[in-house]
């Protein structure tokens, strides 16, 4: 009856531990996900931003009139997004991602469609702004994306030009009840599973600051025309000007 009664304690010992195992298992598996949709979110981002940089700080050389040929291809972007994202991170893109291929044939055709524009000799200001290449990159790869992932420039309510760009309701929520509170962790992205447009979604949005040269356009005074021809916001420098979201569809 002991021995019975030992090799019955021995089979629910080994079945609570299966359980457990299988337990402990599943959730390492969700934790997984989580942890892959944040890094997906936070490298393509990152990646984002690094070709933005490019434009910027060629913005003078684009709206250079003496000058045919800028040097701005495709493949000079994209190569030049990579040495920044390199920067930003300490680590070489992984360009064999899906996202990250599809991130990059984005800056390469914004960029090659941009040409006639950009190496227009004889014309100075071209309209080809950091924000309107960074808007025509994340149309291009969230429909090249085909329903998987999204990339969204956004802003608070009172910053946003392109109504296209005007923040939905969980970015507003958080634009307002996180990166505006005081109290918020300066450039911390936030992240959570949220519901978009019905569906279930990995959400991740990036806080982004004004800058220097971003005060040509939206500083001040406040109301006065910009180079573009748009009424400039009164914002300051270091304040909360914009935000990057990303979505990961489930």
């Amino acid at each position: 009856m002991e021995k019975e009664l030992t090799h019955s304690n021995k089979t629910v010992n080994r079945l609570l531990a299966s359980i457990l195992a299988a337990g402990l298992l599943f959730g390492g598996i969700n934790t997984v996900v989580a942890s892959s949709d944040e890094a997906v979110a936070e490298e393509m981002t990152t990646l984002f931003r690094a070709a933005r940089a490019v434009i910027s700080a060629n913005q003078a050389n684009i709206n250079d009139a003496s000058k045919g040929d800028k040097g701005l291809s495709g493949d000079f972007v994209t190569a030049k997004a990579k040495e920044n994202f390199h920067k930003a991170t300490g680590h070489k893109l992984d360009d064999s991602t899906d996202a990250a291929k599809t991130m990059l044939a984005a800056i390469h055709s914004t960029m090659n469609q941009a040409q006639p524009l950009i190496n227009e000799k004889g014309k100075g200001f071209k309209g080809f702004l950091p924000a309107i290449f960074a808007k025509q990159v994340a149309d291009t790869f969230t429909k090249k994306m085909n329903g998987n992932m999204r990339i969204k420039l956004t802003a608070p309510k009172k910053y946003v030009r392109n109504r296209a760009n005007r923040p939905d309701k969980w970015e507003n929520s958080i634009i307002n009840g996180k990166f505006m509170n005081a109290s918020y962790e300066n450039g911390k992205p936030f992240s959570e599973v949220a519901k978009h447009k019905g569906k279930d979604a990995y959400r991740y949005i990036l806080p982004e600051y004004y800058k220097q040269s971003c005060l040509n356009c939206h500083g001040g005074p406040k109301g006065e025309k910009d180079i573009t021809g748009g009424k400039k916001e009164g914002g300051k420098l270091g304040e909360l000007g914009g935000a990057i979201s990303f979505t990961i569809y489930k």
